[in-house]
């Protein structure tokens, strides 16, 4: 069995993998199979309008994994991990390499291999272990992290130059984590991901948890690094919100030296794209909005920026096939948490679908910087945009949010 682990799990995942509880997309025959497979729609049947909420042995099994954590830690550690249930603190995400500097917790390239196993003992509990999404999916990014880590060293990313281009190959560099030590702040301005600061790794990811973790209490669960930002929030032992989850990737695509090639967010595009591309040409007329966007509209630092009027076409005025295929949509970003959350809350999104929006800018395609896509609905916001690369500059890489109009952070804070 081959298992993708990046560079600062291998250690500690070992375990974990071997005893076969989840079945991560990299755990395959290693054939080269692409491993961006088609999400099913969960069944869900909205009687009304449903209520996010979770299998409360899943949620003990997240707090009983958190304090496990903790105590592997020090004093200093636990200081930097367990912080207040604030505005400020919740909204410490970024999808910048700007590592501590705009992230709470503590740096897993500093941690041990008894604590790491500790740390992904949290994550495969908090998320969902599906083929594709979840934990498998946010592994994938990591990994990619480090492929673009490789890159930079190697001087085989475009933006190094020395050429390069095509596919990007090489599995994730293996012993400790390389490129991560440190706080990296400091990484230009300018929009996009302000790459080339050198904060690429696996190891430069940050978990920590916002008020103390327990099944009767509120606290928020955090985990990011560059291109990603996890934050699900707990009430009284159920899940109250899976947002904001922001996800993208560089390079989109990459084959490991093993063969298999990886694809994290192609569950995601294909997703969105296949909903654009049912359209009618009048309908796509009707959709494309009359902005341009470089980047996600919501992502850090815009809590609570929701547009005041909603762009593009009604899905009211869609066909069922087409309707089918917004819900098949939002699946992959709603699907971060336990399938019981996951369910309930694509459950919402499919009783809202008639007063749900979707929209695009740039073109359809998804090949090109500025192609956008958009959903906007009561509650469910999703964006996904395409920009030119930092490290691959010749391709573009993909930026995606995924918010959630009255649940982000669990409606327990105001923006």
């Amino acid at each position: 069995m081959t298992v993708l682990i990046p560079a600062a799990f291998r250690s500690g995942l070992a375990l974990i993998c071997a005893a076969a509880v989840v079945a991560l997309t990299g755990c395959s025959s290693g054939t080269g199979a692409t491993t961006s497979p088609t999400t099913t729609t969960p069944e869900a049947t909205a009687t009304g309008t449903a209520t996010a909420g979770s299998d409360s042995s899943a949620v003990e099994s997240v707090v009983t994994a958190a304090n496990a954590y903790l105590a592997t830690l020090s004093d200093d550690q636990v200081a930097q991990t367990v912080l207040d249930l604030t505005n400020d603190n919740a909204a410490a995400w970024s999808n910048l390499p700007c590592g501590s500097s705009c992230r709470n917790g503590v740096e897993f390239s500093t941690l041990s291999d008894e604590q790491l196993s500790a740390a992904n003992a949290v994550l495969q509990a908090a998320l969902n272990t599906s083929e594709g999404v979840g934990l498998d999916q946010v592994m994938q990014i990591l990994a990619a992290d480090d492929v673009l880590n490789a890159a930079q060293a190697s001087g085989t990313g475009s933006s190094s130059g020395t050429g390069g281009g095509g596919t990007p190959s090489g599995d994730a560099p293996s012993g400790a984590p390389s490129g991560g030590g440190g706080d990296q702040s400091g990484a230009p301005g300018g929009g996009g991901d302000a790459g080339g600061g050198g904060g690429y790794s696996s190891g430069t990811y940050f978990l920590a948890f916002l008020g103390q973790p327990s099944v009767d209490g509120t606290w928020m669960l955090q985990f990011g690094g560059h291109h990603l930002a996890v934050n699900i929030t707990y009430a009284d032992g159920a899940v109250e919100g899976a947002s904001p989850f922001f996800i993208g990737v560089e390079p989109t695509s990459w084959t490991a030296d093993d063969g298999t090639s990886y694809a994290p967010l192609d569950i995601m595009k294909d997703a969105v794209q296949a909903m654009i591309t049912s359209l009618s040409s009048d309908q796509l007329q009707q959709a494309k909005l009359s902005e341009s966007f470089t980047d996600v509209l919501l992502g850090p630092d815009a809590d609570g920026d929701f547009p005041q009027t909603k762009g593009g076409i009604a899905v009211s005025e869609l066909s069922d096939e087409q309707k089918a295929l917004v819900l098949a949509a939002i699946t992959p970003w709603a699907s971060i948490v336990d399938n019981q959350t996951s369910e309930d809350l694509l459950a919402t999104y499919e009783s809202e679908l008639d007063q749900t929006y979707i929209s695009y800018s740039g073109t359809t395609e998804l090949t090109t910087q500025g192609d956008y896509i958009r959903i906007d609905g009561p509650s469910v916001w999703i964006e996904f945009v395409c920009q030119d690369g930092v490290v691959f500059s010749n391709q573009i890489h993909y930026h995606t949010v995924y918010r959630d109009h009255t649940r982000d952070y669990g409606g327990e804070l105001s923006f």
